[in-house]
């Protein structure tokens, strides 16, 4: 655990709030669940909470199924992390922060798709090596919780199958966490 040497005090009515420099770094937001854990010695631990991740396993078997399927690498992301991938080695990217451009795509709530000569969207920031062939955000309650990814590959086009794939995908996965 990291000390941030920021010290906040309960309000009359159990709140605390989180300085701002603490939500912009860890991409919190307004009306953001977080999970609560404690440890003994009074720690008390805030995380983001992740439905998608929940889903661990399962997530990891269905991005193998979309990979076989299209031939194509996928993976699949909440909105902070990728947490599932296939057809690239998983180290290159499961648990990286997705980029920005990728966060604004989920949050627009509509499904990208990379054309040639159109603007490239990074995977994570954290390895520029994988671009976003298609982007079919995970909808749940009407809030984007994630993605589901295909990996632009020079070898493979990524087609209207494709697209018509991640969005059903991405529509399985969002009613799946009803």
């Amino acid at each position: 655990m990291k000390a941030t040497g920021i010290v906040r005090r309960i309000d009359d009515l159990g709140r605390i709030v989180i300085p701002k420099e603490i939500r912009r770094t860890m991409r919190i937001h307004e009306g953001d669940p977080l999970e609560i854990f404690t440890e003994s010695g009074g720690t008390v631990i805030f995380k983001k909470y992740s439905p998608i991740g929940e889903l661990g396993e399962f997530a990891a078997q269905y991005a193998d199924s979309l990979c076989k399927s299209a031939g194509i690498p996928a993976c699949i992301t909440d909105k902070d992390n990728v947490i599932a991938v296939s057809g690239i080695p998983k180290k290159e990217l499961r648990e990286k922060k997705v980029s920005g451009e990728l966060e604004r795509i989920m949050n627009s709530k509509s499904l990208f798709t990379a054309e040639s000569g159109a603007k490239t969207v990074q995977i994570s920031d954290e390895n520029d090596k994988y671009e976003a062939g298609v982007v079919a955000p995970i909808i749940f309650d009407g809030d984007s919780i994630g993605a589901v990814i295909f990996v632009a590959e020079p070898s493979a086009s990524v087609g209207e199958v494709e697209t018509k794939l991640a969005e059903t995908a991405a529509g399985f996965l969002g009613k799946t966490m009803e």
